[in-house]
């Protein structure tokens, strides 16, 4: 990724990009601009919108912001590695925090699944689309992840694809390498990467995971992890193994 500019504010906006293009600002945006960051008419700023790269923008408006002058862009667009995190849902700040960190480690989409011991019945999909496009405004990322709506654990089995390699996270696996393990897949497809919820998956649907193609199981350890921290450990091993943190990725 070239060179990102950490000191200018980021901000995602859902119109075109291109050089003299005008963007009118939300008022949730205005007053962020405005207020939060105390930024006024023809200050710089720089916008994305998931699809055209990165530009660097002046603000307009007389009494506060309300309004973009899009000036040059300054990073082409990008594309996110088929990563697909999918997981059992946390409550409140630890769902909005995994829903971050999976963000800042690279996936493309966020699939939630309802397994039978999950504690949580209703999932915002709003407030975790806001969470994804907040942790892109401040990663420097260019590409907006996808936000799935909820799935019982039966229905996400039944429409994967099989060519995607399945990577679930199990305690009940024997502790093993897990780097080594992933080292030797080359999945062709891409990655689903499973975690289940704080009680652990239930027998009969370890026993389906078991079933389904192209299924790497895999222990993260010695120790029982948090669902939130088994979630970062696992985005960081496929990244270090198949992902964009390898010599072979940056090439």
């Amino acid at each position: 990724m070239p060179s990102h500019d950490f000191r200018k504010p980021r901000l995602f906006v859902d119109a075109p990009l291109e050089s003299g293009a005008t963007v009118t600002l939300a008022r949730d945006q205005s007053n962020y601009l405005g207020n939060v960051l105390r930024l006024s008419a023809g200050d710089g700023i720089l916008v994305f919108n998931g699809r055209d790269g990165e530009w660097q923008a002046s603000i307009t408006g007389r009494k506060r912001p309300d309004g973009l002058q899009v000036e040059g862009r300054t990073r082409p667009q990008d594309r996110l590695g088929e990563f697909a995190y999918v997981f059992a849902p946390l409550k409140h700040a630890r769902l909005d925090y995994i829903v971050q960190k999976a963000v800042e480690m690279g996936v493309s989409s966020l699939q939630p699944v309802m397994t039978r011991f999950t504690q949580v019945s209703r999932v915002n999909s709003e407030r975790m689309r806001a969470n994804v496009i907040e942790a892109a405004e401040q990663c420097g990322i260019l590409a907006i992840a996808e936000v799935a709506e909820p799935v019982t654990f039966d229905r996400f089995l039944a429409r994967r694809k099989a060519e995607r390699l399945l990577v679930f996270c199990d305690e009940a696996a024997d502790v093993a390498n897990p780097l080594s393990a992933l080292a030797r897949e080359r999945p062709p497809g891409g990655i689903d990467i499973l975690i289940g919820p704080e009680g652990g998956f239930a027998e009969e649907e370890r026993a389906a995971l078991l079933r389904q193609p192209n299924t790497l199981r895999l222990s993260l350890g010695p120790r029982i992890l948090r669902a939130d921290t088994a979630g970062v450990a696992a985005l960081a091993l496929v990244q270090a193994a198949l992902g964009d943190w390898t010599a072979d990725a940056a090439r």
